[in-house]
């Protein structure tokens, strides 16, 4: 699937994928340069709520410490 970028740099994620992926007006993307291209991923709006039940023990904690760390560089 392809999508233009505007002049403004918005770009339309196609209604396939975001049904597929669930995404919703207030989810967020996050853009990633690699070696081998761009990456890109869904962050859901509420990403505590949508990491729930993903990990052992300790995993919600990492995660607030982890966005703590990132608003600090904000």
């Amino acid at each position: 699937m392809r999508s233009t970028i505007t002049e403004r740099g918005q770009t339309v994620i196609p209604a396939a994928i975001r049904r597929e992926l669930g995404l919703s007006p207030t989810d967020r993307l996050e853009w990633v340069l690699t070696s081998e291209g761009l990456r890109v991923i869904p962050v859901k709006a509420d990403p505590i709520e949508a990491f729930r039940g993903s990990g052992r023990g300790g995993s919600v904690e990492r995660l607030l410490t982890d966005r703590k760390a990132d608003r600090s560089l904000e």
